[in-house]
């Protein structure tokens, strides 16, 4: 789950508190759902998210409880880089996933999900749930981070890191997931990038956090 967090034009009119409350409410909602979705057809996503997915596959433990720890080391890079309301927020966003992942289990049943379907629609989701932080200048951590100090600190480009870091995530999939489901997880990750990269360009959407 990639990002390119911008920092907010000083004449742009900034959001209030209770968007951006509303918008992460909604947004981790959305993610939880896609990512539970996903987990019940075994499809993967990339970044943080898709890490903490395929080793919840491998040692069964849930995936909210994966995902909060792994993110755990990047506050830091976050802190230095973008800024304590930027760390604050996205702290809040991964610990509000972790908890509506494990409540969203129990307020949602599938009879019967079809991997296309669970596909488009888990994906979707979460692409909107992102975009919904995004434009309110929260991320969820991870990968994301380490790809902005990368970039500003080496000068690796941040989506060239990324990309190679779902490479990675789908390779060591391989050897998890049937080859169907790893087909379709490209497709998935793709709908996500394309949601952001459609509705998150520069100039598109000026509200700010």
């Amino acid at each position: 789950m990639a990002a390119t967090l911008q920092a907010p034009p000083a004449s742009v009119e900034r959001h209030q508190l209770y968007e951006d409350a509303l918008a992460m409410l909604m947004g981790t909602l959305f993610i939880a759902l896609g990512m539970l979705i996903y987990s019940k057809t075994m499809l993967l996503t990339g970044s943080t998210a898709g890490l903490s997915l395929l080793l919840s596959y491998i040692t069964k433990v849930q995936f909210g409880i994966i995902f909060f720890v792994i993110n755990l080391p990047f506050y830091w890079l976050a802190w230095k880089r973008l800024g304590w309301k930027f760390t604050a927020r996205t702290f809040i966003a991964v610990g509000l996933v972790t908890i509506f992942s494990r409540l969203t289990e129990q307020w949602v049943g599938f009879a019967h999900l079809d991997p296309v379907y669970a596909t488009v629609v888990g994906s979707g989701l979460c692409g909107t749930g992102l975009l919904m932080l995004f434009r309110h200048r929260t991320g969820l951590g991870g990968v994301n981070i380490l790809a902005i100090y990368l970039q500003e600190k080496h000068g690796i480009r941040a989506g060239y890191f990324q990309l190679g870091v779902d490479l990675a995530i789908l390779a060591g999939a391989f050897f998890v997931l049937a080859p169907d489901r790893l087909l379709l997880s490209v497709v998935g990750a793709a709908i996500v990038n394309l949601t952001l990269a459609i509705n998150h360009k520069p100039g598109r959407y000026l509200g700010m956090s």
